[in-house]
């Protein structure tokens, strides 16, 4: 199967090949993988980090801090080499690339979402490569609704953003295996995972590597949200030779992870990404059952609980009872109301809040499950 739009994120421990510097061989070899793919009519988009890693290279004969400012200054060092690394690969292709630092701020509301992906798709059709990375000089690691927390998280947002066919993680691994194959040599390699439940969310415990701050758990995550957007996903070991165009060519390599849901319209693939979500709506079993077997809209009857702090048109979050994920919504009514009409019949509304916004707590034309 050939992909016409690829997100390709490069893990840390992959740059670096473990060490505290960039590995210009293992760069020029994804470079030039690229570069043939591009001149191929591929669209790509690279989601790398590196920056702190490369900062460190350039400074270091200034002595280390554990401190998140220190951290900050690594990555505004690291983030200029970084690029001009590209810069120097990619033009041996006559390829011109662009940078794009972001944050979850950036795409927190509706038109912050919109600016970033009209950017990153004008970019692809001028044929511009984009090396995106989280804006680390101003993500906060104390503040951490500001943070994707990893790049892999990141390249999940951002495959969402350009309607990607394939995110491919790339990283210094062969894929999702039964066991951590650093540790046991008898663990396998699992070559399709169909669904992500929890058996595969315990295989993959998050061993994070020396450079690199996510581990399996992370890409696992990452891999969810993408499928349930309606991109594939494949997990493999950068350093394997061709790696992107044998992905690319369809050959059965690393840990794949199918599309579980056809391409979404925009505005629900925002939605389900969750940043945009203002609190969580939590529902009965009833409820539940409604929503996922019937296609039914969420009433205030199924509603158990509000959390967070939220308006008419915010987007909302919808647990159930156990406090799990199963999809999100535009709510029809506040916090504050929900406080009142959860657990009562929708005939009851106008009565106990004095108007009616209608029936539903969460329309289904409103709603995303996961």
């Amino acid at each position: 199967m050939a992909y016409h739009r690829i997100v390709a994120k490069f893990g840390t421990s992959l740059l670096t090949s473990g060490t505290d510097h960039l590995d210009l061989q293992v760069m020029s070899s994804l470079v030039e993988q690229i570069a043939r793919l591009h001149h191929q009519g591929r669209e790509i988009v690279i989601i790398s980090s590196g920056a702190i890693a490369s900062g460190r290279q350039k400074l270091r004969k200034v002595p280390e801090r554990k401190n998140t400012p220190f951290k900050q200054v690594l990555a505004s060092v690291g983030q200029s080499h970084l690029m001009h690394t590209y810069e120097q690969l990619f033009s041996q292709y006559g390829i011109n690339i662009a940078q794009a630092l972001l944050t979850k701020g950036d795409l927190s509301d509706r038109s912050g979402y919109l600016n970033a992906r009209n950017t990153l798709l004008a970019l692809i059709e001028l044929g511009i490569i984009c090396i995106v990375n989280e804006n680390d000089v101003v993500a906060i690691d104390e503040i951490e609704e500001l943070k994707f927390g990893d790049n892999d998280n990141l390249s999940a947002m951002v495959a969402n953003l350009v309607d990607a066919d394939l995110l491919a993680l790339l990283t210094d691994t062969g894929g999702l295996y039964t066991a951590d194959p650093r540790n046991d040599p008898e663990a396998q390699l699992i070559r399709r995972v169909d669904k992500i439940d929890a058996k595969i969310e315990r295989m993959a415990s998050d061993t994070t590597s020396r450079q690199g701050i996510g581990g399996m758990a992370a890409k696992i995550e990452a891999a969810r949200l993408a499928t349930a957007s309606g991109i594939n996903v494949i997990i493999a070991d950068g350093r394997e030779p061709d790696i992107l165009v044998r992905i690319n060519q369809g050959e059965d390599i690393g840990s794949f992870f199918p599309a579980q849901v056809n391409k979404m319209e925009s505005k629900k693939r925002w939605m389900l990404s969750g940043l945009a979500s203002k609190g969580k709506v939590t529902a009965d079993k009833g409820a539940i059952r409604a929503l996922k077997e019937q296609n039914k809209s969420l009433l205030p009857a199924g509603v158990i609980k509000a959390e967070g702090e939220f308006i008419r048109g915010d987007i909302v979050d919808i647990l159930d009872e156990r406090g799990k994920r199963i999809g999100c919504g535009i709510s029809n009514y506040s916090s504050s109301d929900l406080a009142i009409i959860g657990g009562k019949h929708s005939d009851k509304i106008l009565s106990l809040l004095g108007y009616d916004y209608g029936d539903e707590a969460v329309h289904r034309n409103n709603m995303v499950l996961l």
